[in-house]
């Protein structure tokens, strides 16, 4: 069977929706149909090596014998961009297809995803004019730097909040290379093909209440110590590592900022908060099929994969 037959199959949901579990699963099923199939992760703190408890990540265990591409490939002083997923992602991808492996994505948010399987290009950028934009950041401050964007482009500047000052960085460096910024994502166009996307869909009663299960059990399992490792390793100076829902909320109480309990409700609400935002990303896709969790899904998925399995195998011969 020719690689670009094999499906792409992508498997998202809000956070403690079950992706995970569900992904392996299916890699489980297909793997023992005779379909070797291995899961790529898209989740872009899942790459940070020492990230485990907050970041939920599959432990060996969990994963099942299952092959994880993605995942501790960073140290948590690397940033962790769209660009930079979309990249090794695609070349994870690229090499599973090419040994007749099915890859499975799965986590990370909607547009980590958008832009790994759709025609989805970035601007240019230069490290010269980032490093002089960034310092002018540190030294004017966010509002100083949203002014002058809002003075050279108003209508970028209204889609981003004053406080982001690593969009508004971002925002002014295609500016000055440019003379143009888009803050429209590109239309739903697969730049991979096929692609078999599903998401999870679970009940926002259902869904706060697993959350909150959550946070207690990363607390319990020893989230404050994993936070207080990683900040001696430098955790603070992270691009992207150091902002993931659950560390800067216990950077924040490591710092005397909050009391342990503030800082542990406050993971709650933020992540709740997160997860509708997720919810909001993906329903905009109306390629996605939506699921109910349970055995059902997982049967759902590997069913459809082999359908199109064999429909590639009967077009190719």
């Amino acid at each position: 069977m020719s690689a670009v037959s094999i499906p792409v199959v992508v498997i998202n949901g809000p956070t403690a929706s079950g992706k995970t579990g569900l992904a392996v699963t299916v890699a489980q099923a297909l793997r023992a149909q005779g379909r070797p199939a291995e899961v790529v992760n898209t989740d872009s703190m899942l790459v940070y090596r020492g990230m485990d408890i907050g970041t939920a990540k599959p432990s060996l265990a969990e994963r099942a014998g299952v092959p994880h591409h993605l995942i501790d490939i960073l140290e948590i002083t690397e940033e962790a961009s769209v660009a930079r997923l979309q990249e090794l992602a695609r070349a994870a991808i690229a090499d599973c297809r090419g040994r007749g492996v099915v890859p499975i994505l799965v986590g990370g948010s909607a547009l980590y995803v958008h832009a790994i399987v759709d025609e989805f290009s970035f601007p240019a950028t230069d490290p010269v004019v980032r490093s002089r934009l960034e310092a002018e950041l540190e030294q004017l401050g966010n509002a100083e730097l949203h002014a002058r964007l809002a003075a050279r482009a108003p209508e970028v500047a209204a889609g981003i909040l004053p406080g982001n000052g690593r969009r508004i960085v971002r925002a002014l460096e295609v500016l000055e290379l440019t003379g143009s910024f888009s803050s429209q994502l590109p239309q739903w166009r697969y730049a991979l093909e096929p692609v078999l996307q599903y998401a999870l869909d679970v009940p926002r009663d259902e869904l706060d209440a697993r959350i909150g299960e959550r946070v207690e059990a990363m607390w319990a399992a020893g989230l404050v110590a994993e936070v207080a490792e990683l900040e001696r390793r430098g955790l603070r100076e992270g691009r992207t590592a150091c902002r993931a829902i659950g560390y800067r909320q216990v950077l924040a109480f490591l710092a005397g900022e909050c009391g342990e309990a503030e800082a542990k409700q406050a993971i709650v609400q933020v992540t709740r908060r997160f997860a509708r935002k997720q919810l909001g990303w993906l329903r905009r896709d109306p390629r996605i099929v939506w699921l109910s969790p349970g055995r059902a899904a997982g049967e759902a998925i590997v069913s459809e994969v082999q359908g199109r399995l064999q429909n590639g195998r009967q077009e190719n011969q």
